[in-house]
């Protein structure tokens, strides 16, 4: 029986600036909702300032120094971006809204429980979705099934 290949990227100095970037992304945003928080800014609005100071480093971060050793990224990499942000920000909001609804008022461990589910939705989509292609042609010969 022949050995399976691992369906992640080979390049693990790549995959480990991705995780420093997710946790100076995680750092300041969160750091920005407890700021906001202690403001009396609110849930909503201090989810939202710390999400989009995070979503702003994390692009540029992942573009110019995780993926931008392997010939950057291909055109409409802003919108998928986007669109994983969408899908994640959705993820955590509804955890932030579900335990507000539940009486959990301004509680920081409910950012924090958000933070993390979006924090793992984002970096599939990143992996997956976003950052993938385009790069160079032996970025596409790693992946088994991928057609250049």
């Amino acid at each position: 029986m022949g050995r399976m290949r691992s369906a992640l990227p080979s390049d693990l100095s790549r995959m480990l600036r991705f995780g420093a970037v997710g946790l100076l992304n995680t750092a300041l945003g969160y750091t920005l909702i407890l700021a906001g928080l202690a403001l009396g800014l609110g849930d909503i609005v201090s989810n939202a300032a710390g999400y989009a100071a995070g979503l702003t480093l994390g692009f540029f971060l992942n573009r110019q120094w995780t993926f931008g050793r392997a010939g950057g990224f291909r055109p409409g990499a802003v919108a998928r971006y986007a669109i994983t942000f969408v899908v994640a920000y959705g993820a955590n909001l509804s955890v932030v809204i579900a335990a507000m609804s539940a009486g959990f008022i301004e509680n920081p461990f409910v950012h924090l429980a958000g933070n993390c589910l979006y924090s793992v939705i984002f970096y599939v989509g990143s992996a997956r979705f976003v950052f993938v292609g385009g790069a160079d042609a032996s970025d596409a010969a790693k992946w088994p099934g991928t057609a250049t």
